[in-house]
C-alpha cells in the first residue's frame, strides 16, 4: 500500500505524552463483491490492495455485514490488519434490552458465530463478536473482538453513549475466552511494558481495584485524551493487559480503538492516530504506530485499522 499524503490537522498533544490525530485524503474505489478486496482508493490505489489482502468469512451486524482483513505489502511485512463494516451495519442494531431478553430465552448465540452472543459485560448489556484475521503470522495479532454496546457502558458520563469496542488481539480467542470478569487483577504491570501515557483505572465496583474484564482483560487509559480532559467522546484509544504466564506480572494483550455509532455515522475522509508506544513489547514482532478510521463511500462502509507497522525485537528494549 503507498503512503498515504497526510498533514496534521492539529497537533494533538497537549503534553508530550497526547497521541497525535493525522488527517488523510478521502477514500474512493471499486465496489465491494464476494471475492474481490473492499474498495477505497487511496492517491489511486485500492485500499486494501486486492493482491496483497486476505478475508475472513462475513458476520452480520445491524442490517449490514462486517469482514476482517490482513493486508501484507509485496515483501511479506504487514501492513494493516482491519474491520470493515458496511454503513447498513449502523441501522437495525439490538437494544440493550432485545440483547438481554435474548439471553433470558436462552438464545445468547456464539460469539464465535455470525451473529454474535448477547452477554452483559462492563456493567451493560452488549453484542460480542470473535472474528478471525487471515494471515496473523507476521503480526502479534490474532483475532478481532467487536463488542456493540446499545447504551455505552460506565464509567458514567464518559463512555455511557452507543459505540462499539475493537479490540484487536494478540492473545489466541480460546485464551481470551477463558478471561472472567469482573474480578480484581492480581498481579502488577512493570512500568515499561505500559504504553506512553497510560495508566491503570482503579474500579469502584471492586473497591478501587484494577479490573479484569470478561473476554477481554484490564483497560489502560490515556488520562490526557478527550473524555478525560472535559471533551467529547468520539474516538479513543485503550490498551489492553493480562497476565498472561501466571507470574503475576501484566503484559500487554490488545489494541483497542472505541468509536461511537455517531463518529462512524458522520465520519469523511480517512482520521489517522498515532498509538502510543511501550518500552517493553510482550515479543518480538511487528507492531502498528498508527489507528485509522476511514470512509468508504464507493461501497458505503467503513474500515477500522492498525497499521504503520515496526518491527520491534524485544530483547533490545530496556
Amino acid at each position: 500500500m503507498g503512503k498515504t499524503p497526510q498533514s496534521h490537522l492539529a497537533d494533538g498533544r497537549r503534553t508530550a505524552r497526547r497521541r497525535t490525530f493525522l488527517r488523510a485524503v478521502s477514500c474512493i474505489g471499486t465496489a465491494l463483491t464476494a471475492t474481490s478486496t473492499v474498495a477505497g482508493s487511496v492517491t489511486g490505489q485500492d485500499f486494501p490492495p486486492p493482491k496483497r489482502t486476505e478475508w475472513s468469512e462475513p458476520i452480520s451486524l445491524g442490517n449490514g455485514e462486517l469482514r476482517t482483513f490482513t493486508t501484507v505489502a509485496p515483501s511479506g511485512d504487514p501492513t494493516s490488519h482491519g474491520v470493515v463494516l458496511d454503513r447498513d451495519a449502523l441501522t437495525g442494531l439490538p437494544s440493550a434490552a432485545e440483547l438481554r431478553a435474548r439471553a433470558e430465552r436462552g438464545e445468547p448465540g456464539d460469539k464465535y458465530g455470525p451473529t454474535g452472543t448477547a452477554l452483559e459485560i462492563h456493567h451493560a448489556w452488549s453484542q460480542e463478536f470473535f472474528v478471525p484475521f487471515p494471515e496473523t503470522a507476521a503480526t502479534p495479532f490474532t483475532f478481532l473482538g467487536l463488542t456493540w454496546n446499545p447504551e455505552g457502558h460506565p464509567p458514567p458520563g464518559t463512555y455511557d453513549v452507543p459505540h462499539l469496542d475493537v479490540h484487536f488481539h494478540m492473545l489466541e480467542a480460546a485464551t481470551v475466552d477463558a478471561i472472567t470478569g469482573l474480578s480484581a487483577a492480581s498481579y502488577t504491570i512493570p512500568e515499561p511494558r505500559l504504553p506512553e501515557g497510560y495508566t491503570r483505572v482503579p474500579e469502584p465496583s471492586l473497591g478501587g481495584e484494577f479490573a479484569v474484564v470478561t473476554d477481554m482483560g484490564e483497560h489502560l487509559i490515556d488520562p490526557g485524551a478527550p473524555e478525560h480532559t472535559d471533551g467529547e467522546f468520539t474516538n479513543t484509544l485503550i490498551w489492553g493487559a493480562y497476565d498472561t504466564t501466571g507470574n503475576g506480572r501484566g503484559e500487554l494483550t490488545f489494541i483497542e480503538p472505541m468509536v461511537t455509532k455517531r463518529y462512524l455515522e458522520t465520519v469523511t475522509g480517512t482520521d489517522r492516530y498515532e498509538i502510543p508506544q511501550p518500552t517493553l513489547y510482550p515479543t518480538a514482532g511487528s507492531y502498528p504506530t498508527a489507528y485509522a478510521v476511514r470512509d468508504v463511500p464507493s461501497d458505503d462502509a467503513i474500515a477500522i485499522t492498525i497499521e504503520a507497522f515496526t518491527p520491534v525485537d524485544r530483547t533490545e528494549q530496556h
